[in-house]
């Protein structure tokens, strides 16, 4: 499985909950997460990745002073991974 396919999958449900999956694009910033998710007044930014690969240490460094400034950052690799996000969020 490609990364393009769990992010393909993070937008349609995302998008069957009525929430919006926005790709995320900072010229002049490298690392930054791949979409930014809006679903009832909260904001998760999304770093996907193909599955088993984890986040270089500039994005590591990116999701961090993401966190400090009281945001959330999730990294999905798969497609349960997907599901489970979507699930949480809505259970929250």
């Amino acid at each position: 499985m490609r990364e393009t396919q769990v992010e393909k999958y993070l937008k349609k449900k995302t998008e069957q909950i009525g929430g919006l999956c926005l790709k995320c694009s900072s010229p002049g910033t490298n690392g930054m997460p791949d979409r930014i998710v809006l679903w009832r007044g909260q904001i998760w930014f999304i770093e996907l990745k193909a599955p088993g690969k984890k986040p270089r240490k500039l994005q590591e460094y990116i999701h961090q002073e993401i966190r400090s400034q009281g945001f959330q950052v999730r990294v999905l690799d798969c497609l349960k991974d997907v599901e489970e996000f979507i699930h949480e969020i809505c259970t929250a």
